[in-house]
């Protein structure tokens, strides 16, 4: 089973491109984002928990983000493999991902960035929330919160994973098909 870590601040491309390697590798997905927002959406407990601190354009909770990540892995322990897309986000949840995947005999393969400029990110983001009315992506200085909330408290996590020789940057400014072949180089290295 191949986990990966699609790791890159908001407006990278990760769910663009994992939905692609999901395709090519018969990958999982699972992007905590989308879930978090669904939950908000149907106004569950959960989103009501997060809602407030991500329509600031923080980050939810760890806690809430881990019980998400080991109900996930435990129901999906028969699949050919895992692309984690924007988890884990933080220190704590790397650390407490590792646990939960070693407790079910896993481990992370790698971790593949997307890095792009910032002023980039935040004109594609702009550029989502116009096409998709999502709220945390119209507002420029929710954007500019989002990103240096990744910057301060996410960004780390790639050292963690540098850390264990599990790191891999890509070049996320680049085409699209470009970004898809460059990933594909380092997930056909696992």
């Amino acid at each position: 089973m191949k986990n990966i870590v699609l790791f890159g601040a908001p407006g990278a491309g990760k769910g663009t491109q994992a939905v692609r390697l999901t395709e090519k590798y018969g990958l999982n997905h699972i992007s905590t984002g989308d879930i978090i927002r669904a939950e908000i959406k149907a106004e569950t407990p959960l989103g009501l928990a997060v809602k407030e601190a991500t329509s600031r354009g923080e980050l939810a909770p760890d806690s809430v983000v881990i019980d998400i990540i080991d109900g996930y892995v435990r129901a999906h322990l028969d699949a050919a493999g895992n692309i984690f897309d924007g988890f884990p986000r933080t220190i704590p949840q790397a650390e407490a991902f590792d646990k939960i995947l070693a407790g079910n005999g896993l481990k992370i393969d790698m971790m593949l960035e997307l890095v792009v400029p910032e002023e980039e990110l935040v004109q594609r983001i702009l550029l989502r929330g116009a096409a998709s009315g999502r709220a945390d992506d119209v507002d420029e200085a929710v954007i500019r919160n989002r990103i240096e909330v990744y910057n301060a408290q996410t960004a780390v996590v790639a050292e963690y994973y540098r850390g264990q020789g599990k790191y891999a940057a890509i070049d996320g400014a680049a085409g699209m098909d470009a970004v898809f072949a460059a990933l594909c180089l380092e997930v056909d290295k696992l």
